[in-house]
């Protein structure tokens, strides 16, 4: 069974920096392209960041400068790493699986929570 498993939230103060993890299973990790959202507290989910197959990322405007993502296809992990965190980064991180960069996703992970404090 194809699954997605998301860690590293928890609380931490503006400023720091935050690397998420998420572990792929049950599928051809290296095959498919993957991606972050991201649902504030009361909003939508919305995209942080794509990545392809190949490693080349993609940013949404609200992301470009302070998100990375990145993929390690060895161990069928994605990341996505924050830098200078801010308490509006607040909210729960989603690990998706994607057809195409940019497109909707066809499998998400149950999400991690991340809360900014000032």
């Amino acid at each position: 069974q194809a699954r997605l498993v998301e860690s590293g939230g928890g609380l931490v103060q503006a400023g720091d920096s935050l690397s998420l993890s998420c572990v792929a299973s049950g599928f051809t990790f290296r095959q498919w392209n993957m991606g972050w959202y991201h649902q504030a507290p009361g909003k939508e989910r919305d995209a942080v960041a794509w990545i392809n197959a190949n490693g080349n990322p993609e940013y949404a405007d609200s992301a470009k400068g302070r998100f990375k993502i990145s993929r390690n296809n060895s161990n069928n992990t994605l990341f996505l790493h924050i830098d200078n965190i801010k308490p509006e980064d607040t909210g729960t991180y989603f690990c998706v699986r994607i057809e195409q960069i940019q497109a909707p996703p066809t499998m998400w992970g149950q999400g991690t929570q991340v809360t900014v404090s000032l």
